[in-house]
């Protein structure tokens, strides 16, 4: 896993595909998306995976800032991880189920945050399809529209969003709807 790479140009902005853990793009983008609940809570899937590499202290800060509506963000230290902050995404209720609406807020939210914190690089993963049960195909399509009208509208400074994709499936999920958005 991890070694597959697409990439495409919208504008000043470089889209990439990434097959692996989110916490593997570390180091490597400024800010790492947490696909959250709206109380901040770190549980299973993407916030579990960040909670244990980056620390108990990012869910800390988070859950202090909560809880937001379903697909508000709200930034955090990044703890141990060597990204600059977490944002976090709340694309469901704890316990709830993701909606394209919350699944699009979330993206275009996690973008705006990015910008507003000066940001050139950020990492989101394939909100709502785990626990959030969001089928990955629509999330692909939802997220990568939600990209391309965010370059479309000339960001100063986030220049490349990569998509964390865990497993083949939401891979080819994300590399289909990316090939269906020309070039």
């Amino acid at each position: 896993m991890g070694a597959e790479r697409e990439r495409r140009q919208v504008g000043k902005v470089t889209i990439e595909l990434y097959q692996g853990s989110i916490t593997d793009l570390d180091g490597e983008v400024d800010a790492l998306v947490n696909a959250a609940n709206t109380r901040l809570w770190m549980g299973a899937g993407v916030a579990g995976a960040i909670k244990r590499k980056g620390g108990e202290e990012i869910e800390e800060e988070a859950v202090r800032q909560g809880p937001i509506p379903l697909g508000a963000v709200v930034a955090t230290g990044a703890g141990k991880l060597r990204c600059r902050y977490v944002i976090h995404a709340a694309g469901m209720e704890p316990g709830g189920r993701a909606s394209e609406e919350s699944v699009r807020d979330s993206t275009r939210n996690s973008l705006r945050k990015a910008e507003e914190l000066g940001l050139a690089s950020l990492a989101l993963p394939a909100i709502g399809t785990g626990v959030g049960g969001f089928p990955l195909e629509r999330a692909a399509e939802v997220q990568l529209e939600e990209v391309v009208r965010f370059a479309g509208e000339e960001p100063k400074h986030l220049q490349r969003v990569v998509f964390a994709l865990y497993g083949a499936e939401a891979y080819r999920a994300f590399r289909e709807a990316l090939e269906r958005l020309g070039s």
